[in-house]
């Protein structure tokens, strides 16, 4: 029964002439299965280090920051009819307060695309340790809310996580700048008059040199009073869920609260240009390496198609309908993408694990779910249509229409027996 059904005759065909060329296939499918691995590899590659330093970036900072809007010099109009000559110096900007600032955390709360919303103040200060000193940023934070933002617990090497009147924490360069210990006094003076004489509670490590010898956090209440900014804070900080829709997220957020809202993408500009070239390099990868088993399955099947032109004329000959034979080399092209791409996927995760084992350890290459499945079915796609156009071009070298229509058993057997006699010859017999 299954001899009189057409898929089970191509697929015939198409093992007959695979195995008929055990070295060739052996050889193109090596070929394929190293482009697949390539791919494979250098796209989980990209991949994590785009996540490491996405990771590394963003660790230390927020998605999205709501400023106070800057101030500008306002010049009083002229008199009609009359020219005037005025010079306008932009207005420095002083540390500012967000005046409402409890009414818009509670209103960036119910935004289901925020993940965490925390006020925060900042400004300038110098710490003083005996005859020490070193410019710092105070940094007053809501424990609870900030550790959402950044996972300052996290990144503790010492002492706990106690920011409570009178307790500070700092960086590991500040530490080492300054000479400080868990325990230790430090002295922060915010000019003007307001000083504060504060413990040591904690020492972290944010992994960036000039964030760990400048921050300094402590309690809110108490860098209000530092800073002269009582009630108030400077900026409400946040984080989103879709990273690079941050931008979008931040002008929406702009025109909800009124206020300036800046986000990671805009003041890391530099990583975005960089991130963006890592993802073209690696798509052009991929371009130029399917383009290569393209033409290596091309190049075979293309062999291939000259040495079964015999048996495609008898095919033809028997009654066999284009579209059979062209399908029958489909499928060739076909299985030769499946096996290549199937060895090159166990070869390119191998690499993978090697890489995670035995490199840098730097990163770790995650290795996305879809990433097998896809380069699997791009070379099965680019091994089947690599075949097509090596069989419409034969086509033009052979009738157009069958002699007769004979049964499936006999056009199998008659393309798969080398010993069968030709037609020319059964005829004179």
């Amino acid at each position: 029964m299954r001899l009189h059904n057409p898929l089970w005759t191509e697929w015939t065909l198409a093992m007959r002439f695979l195995f008929d060329n055990r070295m060739q296939t052996l050889l193109i499918s090596l070929g394929i299965a190293i482009g697949c691995a390539v791919i494979v590899f250098i796209t989980a590659l990209i991949t994590g280090l785009q996540a490491n330093v996405v990771q590394r970036t963003l660790g230390t900072q927020a998605h999205i920051r709501i400023l106070p809007l800057d101030e500008f010099n306002h010049v009083q109009p002229g008199k009609p009819a009359e020219w005037t000559l005025q010079l306008d110096n932009p207005r420095a900007q002083r540390l500012r307060s967000i005046n409402n600032w409890q009414e818009v955390r509670d209103l960036l709360d119910q935004d289901p695309q925020l993940r965490a919303v925390s006020p925060l103040i900042s400004g300038p200060a110098l710490a003083r340790r005996g005859q020490a000193r070193a410019s710092v940023v105070l940094l007053g934070i809501d424990p609870e809310r900030y550790s959402q933002i950044i996972p300052l617990a996290d990144d503790l090497l010492a002492g706990s996580l106690n920011i409570q009147a009178g307790h500070v924490l700092v960086g590991t360069e500040l530490a080492k700048d300054l000479g400080l210990r868990l325990g230790d006094k430090l002295r922060l003076d915010a000019g003007e008059g307001r000083e504060a004489i504060v413990e040591i509670s904690g020492i972290f490590s944010l992994g960036v040199r000039e964030l760990d010898t400048r921050n300094v956090y402590l309690d809110l209440k108490q860098a209000q009073t530092l800073l002269n900014l009582p009630g108030g804070v400077s900026v409400i900080e946040t984080t989103v869920g879709q990273i690079f829709q941050a931008d979008e997220i931040a002008q929406r957020l702009g025109r909800l609260t009124g206020l300036q809202a800046q986000s990671w993408m805009v003041s890391n500009g530099q990583l975005l240009n960089a991130l963006a070239s890592q993802s073209m390099t690696t798509q052009m990868i991929r371009i130029f390496v399917g383009i290569s088993v393209a033409f290596g399955i091309a190049s075979v099947l293309a062999v291939s198609v000259v040495q079964r032109t015999r048996e495609i004329g008898i095919l033809r000959a028997m009654g066999s309908p284009r579209g059979q034979i062209l399908r029958v080399f489909l499928l060739q092209g076909g299985l030769l993408g499946l096996l290549g791409s199937l060895a090159g996927s166990i070869l390119g995760w191998g690499l993978v694990q090697v890489f995670n084992l035995l490199g840098p350890k730097l990163f770790i290459i995650p290795l996305p779910p879809d990433l097998i499945p896809f380069a699997i079915l791009i070379a099965t796609l680019t091994g089947t249509l690599a075949a097509a156009p090596l069989l419409f071009d034969l086509f033009s070298l052979l009738p157009n229409s069958p002699a007769f229509e004979p049964p499936y058993d006999e056009m199998v057997r008659t393309a798969m027996c080398r010993t069968c006699p030709s037609p020319s010859a059964t005829t004179l017999a």
